[in-house]
């Protein structure tokens, strides 16, 4: 074009004279002032992405950060009882409002948006995703030091969207011992480099059940494999959660915040590292 400026933010996408890339980053709401954009996920569902998400989100808080968790999983999500919040959010011309755990986590997800918890998302995959740039665009978020998306499983239609509408500073990637899910580990890392965002590691869930007579370990969903999956990647292991009755009925009682020890306590501070 003749009257080409160069600067391609002014443009249109079919632009025969755009050198740089299409940014398709959304704007958060004006009244949100965010930090750091973590996302945690997973190549498949029932790895634990829910429960490492809150863990990591009472774990910052505990360290005196202010944190929000961005409930992406829209068809299957749990965020809110994990944390005790129940109740429908409010808004206004400003914008939707984050409802907030006993521990001043900021906690937006559909299940504060629908009429009862239990109501079924019924939407396809562009529908779905509108509503996770909403989370973003129309959430007066606040000031948030710390900001935890919890993906739905797979690479697909939302964790693309997040990867392309949130300034995503890190992965965590969530896996489980068995030899099977190392392919689809291997998806979630490449999917993650195919958009640039850098994995911060792996946390393995279900590793081990630790007898509470004798102390010894059991690895009930067979031995990890997780040590060599991380050297295959060139990543590290950040955490390898065991399996602990008393902290499931803690999350089903809504009471992570106060479940003792916060086994992603230590995640948390590497991530703080990361961030600095």
């Amino acid at each position: 074009m003749s009257d080409c400026t160069h600067d391609c933010s002014s443009c249109s996408s079919n632009c025969g004279e755009r050198t740089q890339p299409q940014s398709f980053l959304e704007k958060p709401n004006p009244l949100s002032s965010i930090g750091k954009v973590i996302a945690v996920m997973s190549g498949k569902g029932g790895v634990g992405k829910s429960l490492v998400t809150a863990g990591l989100a009472a774990a910052m808080a505990a360290r005196g950060r202010k944190v929000g968790i961005l409930d992406a999983d829209i068809t299957g999500p749990s965020i809110p009882k994990i944390f005790g919040v129940h109740g429908h959010a409010s808004g206004s011309e400003l914008g939707i409002e984050p409802m907030y755990s006993k521990g001043g986590v900021a906690v937006m997800s559909l299940n504060l948006l629908t009429e009862h918890e239990t109501d079924p998302v019924v939407w396809r995959g562009p529908v779905i995703a509108g509503v996770v740039k909403q989370f973003w665009t129309d959430v007066v978020w606040g000031n948030i030091d710390y900001l935890f998306v919890d993906m739905p499983p797979g690479t697909g239609d939302v964790p693309l969207t997040v990867f392309q509408s949130l300034p995503v500073d890190g992965v965590v990637v969530v896996t489980s011992p068995q030899d099977l899910v190392r392919m689809i580990v291997t998806k979630a890392v490449k999917m993650a480099g195919l958009m640039d965002v850098p994995v911060l590691g792996l946390v393995e869930n279900y590793s081990y059940y630790q007898c509470p007579d004798c102390g010894s370990r059991h690895a009930i969903f067979g031995e990890s494999h997780i040590e060599e999956v991380a050297r295959e990647l060139d990543l590290k292991v950040l955490a390898r959660l065991p399996i602990d009755p008393a902290l499931a009925a803690a999350c089903d009682a809504g009471e992570i915040e106060t479940f003792s020890p916060n086994y992603l306590d230590g995640v948390a501070g590497e991530i703080e590292k990361a961030g600095q």
